[in-house]
């Protein structure tokens, strides 16, 4: 699975063109500000039809223009080619120029897996910034544990819409046993996914760091295990839920943490450290779609052999996840033309202009 071409028009600061892709190794040579980021940010786009920066769509829309257009053309692909539009705010996907509905819909068309400098979020950030990275690991392989997690969702928001109208019967009668169900089989998945995980990530940080019982702890807001004792705690729970208008526990509310036997690590851990946590998360990620589901991701990586010393950078090049196809930003300064092999698709951006450049 890779991206044969890329056409952008109206995307950010990219000038309008269709860019040749079809290589295993792309590089994307430029000083900052120059586009390499925003074509990272393209792909993307129409890998899952959402900014890996969290940006909303009317910010990726080139200032001053009402619409832009991310169009990419697949090979060894199931499909041929998504096209995304985002037109006066309103945004439409096409994949083989049939209309989606539903964005979960790409998933299995050409998985991304980013590295960028807001991964470190997973390592020093918010509990929720934790839970998306791994709901978006178990979402890339596991399309029903998606479905199990939007329904909580919609169940979440109306009991909590509830609790500010004071009706708790309808709460206890026709909303907690479906919160209870769903709540308890994402427990279950992100207990299983979360041990998997943990011992390929183990691994990983031990090779490329030199440290050693490095694991991730999945934590369950509930600590009960079946669905009459979730039932109860939630309606011991229910005065306060109802004084703070909101759901205070459940699976929205898990934790997931990393430890070095018993002692949470990513507290102690220093900057640089942090820095590597982040970036293995990312290889981790893709080891595991890999295991899953057999097949390889598009690796985007943003400025991140930018971030290590020589020694990490070589041992962490060393395990890189296999990969259909990479797509590597660098400085010009960098010595990336090292890493050059004789596939490899060179362009230097400048003010969102692509220009290739000869490999030899």
């Amino acid at each position: 699975m890779i991206f044969k071409t890329l056409r952008v028009s109206g995307f950010r600061n990219l000038a309008d063109a269709e860019i040749n892709t079809a290589g295993k190794d792309i590089f994307l040579v430029g000083e900052n500000g120059q586009g390499k980021t925003n074509f990272l940010e393209a792909l993307y786009f129409c890998s899952y039809a959402s900014s890996f920066r969290g940006a909303p769509d009317k910010e990726l829309v080139r200032g001053g223009e009402k619409s832009c257009v991310a169009h990419a053309c697949f090979a060894a692909s199931l499909y041929d080619e998504v096209l995304i539009k985002i037109d006066n705010g309103r945004k439409s996907v096409f994949l083989n120029a049939k209309r989606l509905d539903d964005r979960r819909d790409l998933l299995s068309v050409v998985p991304c897996v980013v590295f960028c400098h807001e991964d470190m979020d997973f390592v020093a950030g918010t509990p929720e910034q934790r839970r998306w990275f791994f709901d978006q690991s178990q979402s890339l392989y596991d399309p029903l544990y998606l479905d199990d997690l939007r329904k909580y969702r919609k169940l979440l928001k109306t009991r909590n819409a509830i609790l500010k109208t004071g009706n708790a019967q309808t709460i206890l009668d026709a909303l907690d046993p479906q919160l209870a169900w769903y709540g308890l089989r994402l427990m279950e998945r992100r207990a299983e996914a979360a041990a998997c995980f943990s011992s390929i990530f183990s691994t990983l940080f031990n090779e490329v760091s030199g440290i050693e019982h490095i694991t991730v702890c999945y934590t369950p807001s509930w600590k009960d295990s079946s669905e009459a004792q979730v039932l109860a705690s939630l309606r011991r729970q229910l005065e306060p839920d109802m004084a703070s208008g909101a759901t205070l526990s459940g699976p929205h509310r898990d934790r997931y943490r990393f430890f070095r036997g018993n002692d949470e690590f990513s507290e102690r851990a220093s900057t640089g450290q942090r820095r590597l946590l982040a970036l293995l998360l990312r290889v981790a990620q893709a080891r595991r779609f890999h295991d899953t589901t057999g097949k390889n991701p598009v690796l985007l990586l943003d400025d991140v052999l930018l971030e290590l010393d020589g020694e990490k950078r070589r041992r962490f090049l060393e395990v890189m996840p296999e990969y259909d196809q990479a797509f590597y930003t660098f400085l010009p300064e960098e010595p990336y033309r090292r890493y050059i092999k004789p596939n490899t698709l060179v362009y230097h951006l400048r003010d969102g202009v692509f220009t290739p450049s000869p490999v030899a």
